[in-house]
């Protein structure tokens, strides 16, 4: 995995509603198969969003209750420029926050975060981010538009004019 480690730095009170929490970390019987847990999804957001999204690991540290998140890393996939973009990180205890911005339209980014605690173990987990237009942009004066009045756009989302 690629990317650059960032020392933990923290953080007072973040939002609940892009909060993902680490899964498979379940006591389960000896024979009893279980379903592999489902890939992680944070909600959609737009190239115009910078937002919080959180990554809770405190079901990785069950019964260390004095273990923390030291460090961590964050790589971001795909890395062209325009693309998503980690504008800080920080640490609140067992929860990783990101501030992410910009991105794609159309593209479904993967976020992997590395994570090293206070007591010495580590774990890494990728996490998907849909990048979609939810902002409507009024089409410029000058753009060409379909019969309906539509504006045609470019793969990025942004009208075609012809000037």
């Amino acid at each position: 995995m690629s990317g650059s480690t960032i020392p933990a730095s923290h953080v007072w009170q973040v939002s609940s509603a892009r909060l993902i929490e680490i899964e498979g970390f379940i006591p389960t019987p000896r024979g009893l198969a279980l379903l592999p847990p489902q890939p992680l999804s944070w909600p959609e957001k737009d190239p115009g969003d910078t937002l919080d999204y959180v990554f809770e690991i405190a079901p990785a540290l069950t019964g260390n209750s004095g273990d923390a998140i030291a460090s961590m890393t964050v790589a971001i996939s795909p890395n062209n420029p325009g693309d998503l973009t980690l504008a800080s990180s920080a640490a609140d205890g067992t929860r990783a926050v990101l501030w992410l911005t910009a991105g794609q339209p159309g593209t479904i980014y993967t976020v992997t975060i590395g994570i090293s605690t206070i007591c010495g173990r580590s774990l890494a987990r990728s996490i998907a981010l849909p990048v979609v237009a939810l902002a409507s942009v009024p089409a410029p004066p000058t753009a060409i538009t379909t019969l309906g009045g539509m504006p045609l756009t470019s793969p990025s989302g942004q009208p075609i004019t012809a000037d």
